[in-house]
């Protein structure tokens, strides 16, 4: 929605993933888990061709181009990897072919990172030592105050 800035890294992954343009990073059937075709989104968003193709025309999207530093800034905003979900979880993208993947699926959530609740993007950020420290002791990590894009 316009109410998501669309320059944050969980901002971006939101609205890829609600993008049926898009079918290489998408929901699961409940809306709680993150999935991601490997070979896809390499070649849809880490391909090397600038501004081609893809959704959106996204190559390029990301900083990087190498899907490990995609998986380590997933969980530099506290995703987790998790294990496949119950048999028929899995979505597959917007208009895809019902999940059948070209690549290996990979399986991440956050508790904050929801289909149908963009108001918790607010709550992912990036991993510091400053929140971290502060996650140890079971406080909770403050957000930045919305932008004039997020409210």
């Amino acid at each position: 929605p316009g109410s998501v800035s669309p320059g944050p890294f969980p901002a971006k992954l939101w609205r890829l993933a609600n993008s049926p343009r898009c079918g290489s990073i998408f929901w699961d059937a409940r809306g709680e888990r993150l999935l991601i075709d490997q070979r896809l989104l390499q070649r849809e968003l880490l391909g090397a061709r600038p501004g081609g193709g893809g959704a959106e025309g996204a190559a390029g999207l990301f900083k990087t181009k190498n899907f490990a530093s995609f998986v380590r800034q997933l969980n530099l905003y506290g995703f987790r990897k998790a294990g496949p979900g119950p048999a028929g979880s899995a979505a597959g993208p917007v208009g895809g072919d019902g999940g059948s993947p070209a690549g290996p699926l990979h399986h991440f959530q956050s508790p904050h990172f929801r289909r149908d609740r963009p108001d918790l993007l607010l709550r992912v950020q990036r991993l510091t030592r400053a929140n971290k420290a502060e996650l140890a002791a079971g406080l909770e990590v403050s957000s930045h105050p919305p932008t004039g894009c997020q409210q």
